[in-house]
C-alpha cells in the first residue's frame, strides 16, 4: 500500500547543547493510505513532539519528513492544504460564535463555498443548532464536535487526531468513534490517532505504532501484538512497554 507518513531517522532535541533532551530518537515509521493508525506510549514518549513536526509547528533536529510522498521541507503549502487537525486541548476563540468560529477557518483553508461547505458539515456532526451559539457556552462534547467539524472544512486526505474523545462522556465517546470510522470508510481519509484508551485503539485502529522514550518499539495490529507478547489485551502490552517489562 502507499504510505500517507514516511518518518526517516527523525531527531527532535531540545535545550543547549550539553543539556539536550532527545524527544524523539531516529523514529522510523510508515501511515499507511486510508488507514486509521494509532500512534501510542506514554506520557513523554515523543508523540506530541512527533505530530507537531509532521505538522511542521516545530522543526526536526534531524531526518526527514514526507507526506504524500512529498518532502516537508521543499512542499510544505502543497501538503498541509490537504492536512488538518484536531485535538481537545487546542481552544477555538471563545468570544466567537461557533459559526463565526468555522467560518474563519474555512477562509484561512481558502475554502470555496462556505456557507454550503459549514451547513453539510455541521449536519453531518448534527451541531447545526450550535451555530448561533457563543463558542464558550459549548459543553466539552459539543466543542469536539465542533473542532472536528472544523478539522474535515478542507477536506483532509490526512487526519492528525490527538486523544480527541479525552474528557467526553461514555456516549458522546461512543458516538465520536462512531463517526470517526464512517469519515474513514466513506471518504477515505487517513488518521493517525492517539489515546490512551486502548479499548478505543482496538475497536477504531487498523494499525497500532508503539514508540517510548523518542524510540519505535513496535507496531503491527492489535492482535498480532497481543499474540506476539502474550499478554490479555492491548491494554496489558502497552503497560508492559510503558513500564520496559519486553
Amino acid at each position: 500500500m502507499t504510505s500517507t507518513i514516511s518518518l526517516h531517522n527523525l531527531v527532535k532535541k531540545f535545550g543547549n547543547t550539553g543539556k539536550e533532551v532527545t524527544a524523539v530518537d531516529d523514529l522510523n515509521l510508515e501511515v499507511e493510505e486510508g488507514t486509521i493508525t494509532g500512534l501510542l506510549g506514554p506520557n513523554g514518549a515523543g508523540k506530541t513532539t512527533t505530530i507537531q513536526m509532521i505538522l511542521d509547528l516545530i522543526t526536526p533536529t534531524s531526518g526527514t519528513i514526507k507526506i504524500f510522498g512529498l518532502d516537508m521541507k521543499h512542499h510544505r503549502e502543497e501538503i498541509l492544504n490537504k492536512v488538518n487537525f484536531s485535538s481537545p486541548y487546542v481552544s477555538l476563540p471563545s468570544n466567537l460564535k461557533v459559526w463565526e468560529n468555522l467560518y474563519t477557518f474555512a477562509r484561512l483553508y481558502g475554502v470555496a463555498d462556505i456557507k454550503d461547505k459549514v451547513n453539510e458539515l455541521a449536519d453531518f456532526f448534527a451541531i447545526r443548532d450550535l451555530l448561533p451559539r457563543m463558542t464558550a457556552t459549548l459543553s466539552t462534547g459539543q466543542l469536539t464536535r465542533v473542532n472536528l467539524t472544523k478539522a474535515l472544512l478542507n477536506d483532509p486526505k490526512l487526519l492528525l487526531l490527538d486523544e480527541p474523545t479525552s474528557s467526553l462522556d461514555p456516549d458522546i465517546a461512543d458516538r465520536t468513534r462512531k463517526l470517526l470510522l464512517k469519515i474513514n470508510k466513506e471518504r477515505g481519509i487517513t488518521m493517525l490517532y492517539t489515546s490512551h484508551n486502548m479499548e478505543e485503539i482496538e475497536e477504531l485502529c487498523d494499525r497500532v505504532i508503539f514508540i517510548n522514550k523518542g524510540k519505535l518499539r513496535d507496531q503491527g495490529t492489535s492482535s498480532e501484538l497481543i499474540s506476539k507478547y502474550g499478554r490479555k489485551d492491548l491494554n496489558e502490552v502497552f503497560l508492559a512497554i510503558a513500564r520496559d517489562e519486553i
